[in-house]
């Protein structure tokens, strides 16, 4: 009798990981069909409501006099694409930071990236006199760069390497040090103050092909990186001796992990500005159906970022049509409960 239960014990070990693997599979398909659906409702809603039947035409029959189709084809999908690729990489980056930082609450606004694309920004108009959205584009993705290589160089400093605390501390300090900067340029320079002031509200509107084909690499190269490392950052998450152990290289994992942290954030930063809550709530929603597993944690974090800002968008065109609420707004408005139910709920946090 004993025989046969160390033997089964295995198999069933094995099933319960094909159930739960195949619950995560579907949870996965699921949300991907909502969002191709909210995709759908992302190129046919907004000030200017259009028929499915037109929606169709616009691409099997694209008729270039016609305002409804140009309005599709010109605006709607290139604002959709540029939806999906920076939700997905607000999403990714904020799983990606609070796994190697381990901290539950790490996100671009905490670790410094936001302050350093938005210094970026304002040193641009002062200094250059730079008035164009798509030079902001350079600089903002340069500053978020710069910060995210700033911050994780301070924290390394020092034997014991790169801690979480050490992290958390340095994102706050690059985060002052910067907005300081920034409030100073904007207290003396009218033309910087006008031209952060339309970067800063965070919105989808009017950022359509041309910044999507600038950004689109970097986009591109980041996700990959990202969805490859669920393994490193399960690894990372038992610890710096088991992850060494385990034939890891920390510093080099870490280093990497950064890098892509600094394209995915620095990419949706530069094309949209700065999108408070994605990035630190979507891991968190995603953790409640994967658990702490990264392997499957990722690409359900850059399914539900896509998903949430383009939701979010598409509500912020409809509450106060015709005009519109910037994505940024709506967000940090619907961000912060769950904000709240996340220090309310510690399982919630939990890595």
């Amino acid at each position: 009798m004993a025989v046969v239960q160390l033997g089964t014990a295995p198999a069933t070990a094995s099933r319960g990981r094909a159930r739960l693997a195949g619950r995560r599979g579907s949870g996965l398909a699921i949300l991907v069909v909502v969002l191709a659906v909210v995709c759908v409702a992302s190129v046919s809603l907004g000030s200017r409501a259009v028929a499915p039947a037109t929606l169709w035409h616009a691409f099997a029959a694209f008729d270039p006099t016609s305002t409804d189709h140009t309005v599709v084809r010109d605006m709607r999908v290139p604002r959709t694409l540029l939806g999906l690729a920076v939700g997905g990489a607000l999403g990714l980056s904020g799983a990606l930071l609070q796994g190697v930082a381990r901290n539950p609450l790490a996100d671009p606004g905490i670790m410094g990236i936001n302050a350093g694309a938005a210094v970026a920004i304002v040193l641009a108009v002062l200094l250059l006199g730079a008035q164009q959205a798509s030079t902001f584009v350079w600089f903002a993705f340069a500053g978020a760069g710069i910060a995210t290589v700033l911050v994780y160089g301070i924290a390394s400093f020092g034997r014991e390497g790169a801690t979480p605390v050490k992290l958390a501390l340095a994102g706050v300090a690059v985060t002052a040090a910067f907005s300081s900067v920034t409030s100073a340029v904007l207290l003396t320079n009218v033309d910087a103050l006008e031209q952060m002031r339309m970067w800063q509200v965070g919105a989808l509107a009017g950022r359509y092909a041309p910044v999507l084909h600038q950004l689109a690499p970097f986009f591109v190269v980041g996700t990959v990186v990202a969805l490859a490392a669920g393994r490193t950052l399960n690894g990372l998450a038992l610890g710096e001796d088991v992850a060494r152990a385990l034939g890891q290289r920390v510093a080099l994992s870490r280093g990497v992990l950064f890098a892509t942290v600094a394209l995915l954030c620095g990419a949706a930063t530069a094309a949209c500005g700065p999108i408070v809550f994605l990035g630190l709530v979507v891991p968190h929603l995603a953790r409640l159906a994967t658990g702490p597993d990264h392997r499957w944690l990722l690409p359900y974090s850059a399914v539900l970022g896509a998903l949430l800002l383009l939701a979010c968008d598409v509500v912020g065109r409809l509450v106060v049509a015709p005009g519109e609420l910037a994505v940024g707004v709506v967000i940090g408005l619907l961000g912060a409960p769950v904000f709240v139910a996340l220090v309310r709920y510690r399982r919630m946090v939990e890595l």
